[in-house]
């Protein structure tokens, strides 16, 4: 649909441009601020089109006079490419100092490095040369709290010293979190993507993507994922990396003074965002593309690829894994799949679905709870209390205690002759004499049996404990906790699966592929293939779902199971629910976001939605050369309407144009101040020539250059299918409504969702902005 709508958007621009000669003169711009606007309202797309293309035409007739004019148009062409350059470089540095940082915190709840503090556990024993290969997370210099502080490593004393302090430091830094995010930056909290998805259909939040977030963001989200909480740094990251964006937008006026530019930057540092989170660049594009994007221009997407590219590059410099890949969980297998397997990885498909949707409508309840009960007024204590909870319930169970990029790890990995870990507990065949990378089917040891016991219960309570850390006010992220859910679910009945195939060779369905001694199943791909799946329940992406999921795992001959587990997910939680987990938060927040993908198949007429409706009071309209200063100011002061249409005279109500309320309250204040003789009983006229007054008569004020000529209009009988359309491809804020030229009323882009939600049985006035 990108394409379709860039295509519109430019043939509509280029038929406003010539309907009205020279549409708006606002690159001689007559005084600041005009054409901009306030917080919480809707750009107009069609005006920045046509201002950039105002723009563009003057620096390409100027760049013929001079030599110097030609080297700054080249600079101008340019400066797209730097901007996504800068972005890239700055994202990807700060994913690698909080990868870094992240790793270092969450293993300094259980212990510290003695010869170097800042070093993680894992770098700590990398330099020491006393590690043996079985005991490789064993050594000297690392030391936990307990052995530290009393002597002993071991014993029941040193159980609970270590428990204890797991909690304390896990409460510490939840509650450094949050309090930084209440005092500094409010907006830095949770996933971000909602609020992204509303900016870049063209609504304006001030200072969500400002320095303090982006500051303070960073800062919370290493603390945050550190905790030991329920959540990822993936979504935050997209939020971070669009603050960088909108940081290098101010340094170009070309961005900075155009809000419908400044979105096509944002889509593509968004897609930098999923770069450096997965060590996805396409993924992070499709991302981009197919998830948060509104209007996304062909342009947009080679500049979203330029900085998906440089910032993995730079973030492989940094290289903070250690192994010079880009993420934690890559993986080699060594076994193709089989046509059988497709039963279990497509029943996992279903798991993803009926978990995405179970999470999506559980969690939206406990936010619409926080935010109507006393519990909102109390995001400290929230945060903390959820903190103890985790903390508490986690530590016990190995697989709950460590991270969850590692748990997650661990369940993709294949079990090589190498592996330490329980899940790879097998009982090895003593006469076994075969390659060391193509180990057979074996039947599973006590270890296994017991890792499935602790999955299980680590499985409730990731699902249960993501439903309330989801929206808290602290970064919080989606992806990595419902990956670990569908990873943990795909590892148990991979393993399941695998032990089947081992004691039922002759059965079937594992004769034709399952021969005794043969290495058939690979739990550690189910893994891989529930993760895709609960990540696509709840998202309910695809094409870049299944992208990123063989880019972060180098796992390129699995991309049917992958595609078969995503469609299916998307199907199973389709059929509960269209909305994925943004677009319900984007409902919950009532900002008024147009979804492109929504169907409207309503038979109402425009009629029934303008306003004003019939026992509403007349439409407040300005006449173009009959209206004074003092009445414009009582009626700006009366309403708080966006913009009023201008007429002929009220008898006729033939419309001449529309003028936006911020530029003409701009335009009073700036004449009054630097225009002798404009006084409140000054006749303010919106035609080409104002008359010859006699002297005696205070100055006229001439505002025909802020008035848009070719304001959008449909008729009366248009159907509401076809307006929304308009207002969805175009992106307008408002459009008027007439029959044979005569102004009868006026439809805005929040009547147009309150309709929507109406017809939907939802309350409309859940949509709050304008």
């Amino acid at each position: 649909h990108c394409g379709s709508q860039s295509l519109t958007l430019s043939a509509v621009c280029f038929w406003t441009f010539n309907a009205s000669g020279n549409l708006m003169d606002f690159l001689d711009e007559p005084f600041p601020d005009v054409g901009t606007y306030e917080d919480f309202h809707t750009i107009d797309w069609l005006r920045e089109k046509s201002r950039d293309t105002d723009r563009h035409r003057k620096i390409t007739s100027k760049s013929k006079e001079s030599i110097w004019e030609l080297i700054k148009s080249l600079l101008d062409a340019w400066s797209g490419w730097v901007v996504m350059l800068l972005i890239g470089l700055l994202s990807g540095t700060l994913a690698g100092v909080i990868d870094l940082a992240v790793d270092w915190m969450t293993d300094l709840k259980e212990g510290v490095c003695l010869s170097a503090f800042w070093y993680s556990h894992e770098q700590c024993c990398w330099t020491s040369n006393e590690t043996t290969f079985d005991d490789r997370d064993k050594c000297p210099q690392w030391q936990k709290w307990a052995e530290l502080m009393t002597g002993h490593a071991e014993g029941g004393g040193a159980y609970v010293l270590n428990y204890f302090l797991y909690v304390l430091w896990a409460l510490l830094f939840s509650f450094l979190a949050v309090s930084l995010v209440r005092v500094f930056a409010p907006y830095a909290c949770g996933s971000g993507i909602p609020e992204i998805k509303t900016i870049l259909s063209g609504f304006i939040i001030r200072g969500y993507l400002g320095k303090w977030t982006l500051l303070i963001k960073t800062v919370t989200l290493v603390l945050a994922v550190s905790s030991g909480l329920s959540l990822g740094k993936e979504g935050p990251l997209v939020h971070v990396a669009c603050c960088c964006g909108n940081l290098f937008c101010s340094l170009f006026s070309k961005y900075s003074k155009n809000e419908g530019k400044r979105r096509e930057v944002l889509s593509a540092a968004a897609a930098a965002g999923v770069s450096v989170a997965f060590g996805a660049p396409i993924g992070g594009v499709l991302f981009s593309l197919e998830e948060v994007s509104y209007y996304f221009p062909l342009k947009t997407l080679w500049r979203s690829f330029f900085a998906a590219l440089v910032a993995a590059f730079t973030l492989r410099s940094i290289n903070p894994f250690g192994n010079s890949r880009l993420v934690l969980f890559y993986v080699e297998y060594h076994t193709p799949w089989y046509m059988a397997e497709l039963v279990p990885f497509i029943l996992l498909g279903v798991f993803g679905g009926l978990w995405g949707t179970l999470f999506i409508r559980a969690n939206i309840a406990w936010c619409r709870r926080r935010k109507t009960t006393q519990l909102g007024k109390y995001p400290v204590l929230e945060v903390i209390a959820v903190t103890g909870i985790t903390a508490v319930l986690a530590y016990p169970n190995p697989y709950t205690r460590r991270s969850t990029s590692e748990l997650i790890s661990e369940l993709f990995n294949d079990c090589g002759a190498l592996e330490s870990s329980q899940l790879c507990d097998y009982i090895n065949n003593p006469n076994m004499s075969r390659p060391v990378d193509d180990i057979p089917d074996r039947p599973a040891g006590p270890g296994v049996y017991n890792a499935l016991w602790q999955l299980a219960l680590a499985l409730v309570f990731k699902i249960v404990i993501t439903i309330f850390t989801f929206g808290m006010k602290i970064p919080s992220g989606l992806f990595i906790p419902s990956m670990a859910v569908g990873a943990i679910a795909g590892r148990i009945v991979g393993i399941a699966v695998e032990q089947m195939a081992y004691h039922h060779h002759d059965w079937i369905i594992f004769k034709n592929w399952c021969r005794p001694g043969a290495d058939c199943v690979t739990p550690g791909l189910y893994a891989m293939v529930g993760a895709a799946a609960c990540l696509g329940g709840v998202t309910r992406m695809t094409v870049s779902l299944v992208v990123i999921m063989f880019e972060l795992t180098g796992g390129l001959e699995y991309i049917v199971p992958l595609m078969a587990a995503a469609v299916t997910s998307k199907w199973v939680a389709d059929a509960f629910g269209k909305e994925g987990i943004y677009e319900s938060h984007i409902q919950l927040n009532g900002y008024p976001y147009l979804d492109v993908r929504d169907e409207f198949t309503h038979r109402t007429l425009a009629t029934d939605v303008m306003r004003p409706r019939r026992n509403d009071p007349t439409l407040a309209v300005l006449t173009q050369d009959s209206t004074t200063v003092e009445d414009v100011e009582t009626l700006i002061k009366d309403t708080d309407y966006n913009g009023f249409p201008v007429v002929v005279s009220r008898e006729s109500e033939r419309l001449i144009g529309f003028v936006q309320r911020r530029d003409l309250t701009l335009a009073i204040k700036n004449a009054r101040q630097k225009q002798d003789g404009v006084v409140s009983s000054s006749v303010v006229y919106f035609t080409e020539d104002a008359p010859q007054l006699p002297a005696s008569n205070p100055q006229p004020l001439k505002l025909r250059r802020i008035l848009n000529l070719s304001p959008f209009t449909v008729t009366d009988h248009t159907p509401m299918e076809t307006v929304v359309d308009i207002f969805r491809k175009l992106g307008l804020r408002q459009c008027l409504v007439t029959r044979s030229g005569r102004l009868l009323g006026i439809i805005t882009k929040k009547d147009v969702l309150r309709h929507m939600a109406q017809m939907m049985n939802q309350d409309p006035e859940s949509i709050m902005f304008n």
